[in-house]
């Protein structure tokens, strides 16, 4: 319960900052720029969704490259335990992401990733490549924006289990599994709702989904990852020349999991992230680069990571 008090909190926190900024940012605006058209391009935030959809009939290509350095771990009861005896791991991540929009309203979009992971403990190293899981998104755009209301779109996403999950080889040292962070092996249906506001030199970001991880079988168990939620806020802020800097905090918070119908205590998984980034856009390519730092987690990999993205129209 604490945990879960704490992360509410925290996202209180991010809320009240942002509506602040938005509060100064709108009050501070000239007649003229309220009647102004501002839409200016980026490659928006690393993990936060935008609400915005591709023009009709255009496909958005977005390519992600992470280098991912684990300096420890969060464990069951939220405590970090750095690695020792000279122990590193350390993985890379190329994600492809791709937009399409069918209407004005309706847009599919896909996700897939290629991932390298090394791991060195003990005097014996190892490392595999490999796909993870793979994600397809289903898009609509509700309401547009008006003077006082940010643009909102719904959301439906469904996970694909195409990483490797189970007959992990041991002198792999674990390298071999490349399942997502929710649960390897388990197809999930998610709903969650985006939410995006111009407020001149600002771009807000905010957005919620719920998932439901569906029964699967891992190495001759049955096993139920818990349903989870994660919710990111994220700003924007653009300067002269084509430049913007971005910041955004991403929650995530799953419950535990069942094995055989049985109950797992505490094998819940949680994590928050910091993001800052700097970008710079023209109408044909956007571009970020960003540094991500896993802040609070229960059960996870502690990370700091380097990710460079940028966004092509067709």
């Amino acid at each position: 319960m604490t945990k879960l008090r704490n992360f509410f909190i925290v996202s209180v926190l991010m809320a009240s900052i942002t509506m602040a900024f938005a509060h100064t940012s709108f009050s501070d605006d000239s007649h003229d720029i309220k009647h102004e058209i501002w839409d200016p391009r980026s490659a928006g935030p690393i993990t936060a969704w935008t609400a915005p959809l591709c023009e009709n009939g255009r496909l958005l290509i977005q390519p992600f490259f992470f280098y991912n350095r684990t300096r420890g771990t969060f464990n069951e009861g939220g405590h970090y335990k750095s690695f020792k005896n000279k122990e590193t791991k350390s993985q890379y991540q190329e994600f492809l992401f791709a937009q399409y929009a069918v209407t004005d309203r309706f847009e599919i979009d896909g996700q897939g990733v290629y991932q390298q992971n090394l791991h060195h403990v003990d005097g014996r190293r190892a490392a595999s490549s490999g796909f993870g899981d793979s994600y397809l998104y289903l898009r609509y755009c509700t309401f547009d924006e008006t003077k006082w209301l940010p643009q909102t779109t719904t959301l439906f996403q469904l996970k694909i289990p195409t990483g490797k999950y189970q007959k992990a080889d041991e002198d792999k040292l674990g390298t071999d599994l490349m399942g997502a962070t929710s649960g390897g092996g388990s197809y999930e249906h998610s709903y969650g709702v985006i939410l995006t506001k111009k407020m001149r030199p600002f771009i807000f970001h905010a957005d919620f989904a719920y998932n439901f991880p569906i029964e699967t079988r891992v190495d001759g168990v049955n096993v139920k990852y818990g349903s989870y939620v994660n919710y990111d806020f994220g700003v924007e802020y653009f300067l002269p020349h084509g430049f913007n800097l971005m910041l955004e905090c991403n929650f995530f918070k799953q419950g535990d999991r069942r094995y055989d119908g049985y109950l797992v205590p505490a094998s819940d998984v949680g994590q928050m992230l910091i993001c800052p980034g700097i970008g710079w856009s023209d109408d044909k390519i956007q571009t970020l680069i960003a540094y991500q730092r896993t802040l609070t987690g229960t059960n996870v990999d502690v990370n700091d990571s380097l990710v460079f993205t940028f966004t092509y129209t067709f």
